[in-house]
Order: structure tokens, then C-alpha cells, then sequence
């Protein structure tokens, strides 16, 4: 198996970039469109535990377009073969408690409707300590 094979990690890096910029422009469709349409998708939110696409759905659906805007720091995208990714990356928003910072993971699925997200976490945490 190859890791980080270039072409693949740049397929898979320009897919995360469509994927923060329909995050940060709430564009429901966008995100929906990138997660598999499955009963097996699964997304740990920060306040959620959302099982299948449809409640990912559904929570997109309802959730605020206020505040979505963010800085990511320390991106990690990592590719295993042609068919599989991970993304890892910190964030911080504007409207985040002070010495708080985000996390988000993502396992990414080739399916032939191309890459989609398999299986998602997102939490808050104190920053660490420099």
C-alpha cells in the first residue's frame, strides 16, 4: 500500500478545500453532497452523535449559518492506497471561548461518485499550553 501517493493526496486535498469552503458558507447541499449517503456514515459533533446520513442531513439542515467562519491550523491530510484518507486539523473560531481550540478528524471513502466523508469527529478542547 501506498501512502501519501501525490496524486491522491492532492485529489483528497482539493476535495477538503470544498469542503471547509462549503463548511464556512453553510452551503447545506455542498456538505451533504460530500458526505456518503449511507446508513454507515457516522458524525460525532461537538454537542451531537449523529448516526447515518439522514441525521447528518437533518443537522445541517438546522444549524445556524451565524459564526461559521474559522482559521485552520496544522492540517494533516494522510492517504492510504487510492481509496481511503484521513484529514485532521485544528481550528479556531471568532466566536470560540477564549484558550479554546477545535479539533476535526474525517476518514475519506473513494466511491464512484468520488471522495466522501465515511465517518466524522469534531470537539473543543482547552489549547494546550505552549
Amino acid at each position: 500500500m501506498v501512502i501519501n501517493d501525490p496524486a491522491i493526496h492532492a485529489e483528497v486535498t482539493a476535495v477538503f478545500a470544498t469542503y471547509e469552503k462549503a463548511l464556512t458558507t453553510n452551503d447545506v447541499a455542498g456538505l451533504d453532497a460530500l458526505f456518503w449517503p449511507s446508513e454507515h456514515t457516522i458524525r460525532y459533533g461537538v454537542t451531537e452523535n449523529l448516526y447515518g446520513f439522514g441525521e447528518i442531513a437533518a443537522f445541517r439542515a438546522g444549524r445556524s449559518p451565524v459564526g461559521l467562519e474559522r482559521t485552520l491550523e496544522r492540517t494533516v491530510i494522510t492517504t492510504y492506497g487510492q481509496d481511503m484518507a484521513t484529514a485532521s486539523t485544528l481550528f479556531t473560531r471568532p466566536s470560540m471561548p477564549p484558550g479554546k481550540v477545535g479539533r476535526q478528524m474525517q476518514t475519506w471513502m473513494r466511491t464512484p461518485d468520488g471522495w466522501r466523508v465515511v465517518a466524522a469527529h469534531v470537539s473543543i478542547m482547552l489549547a494546550p499550553a505552549a
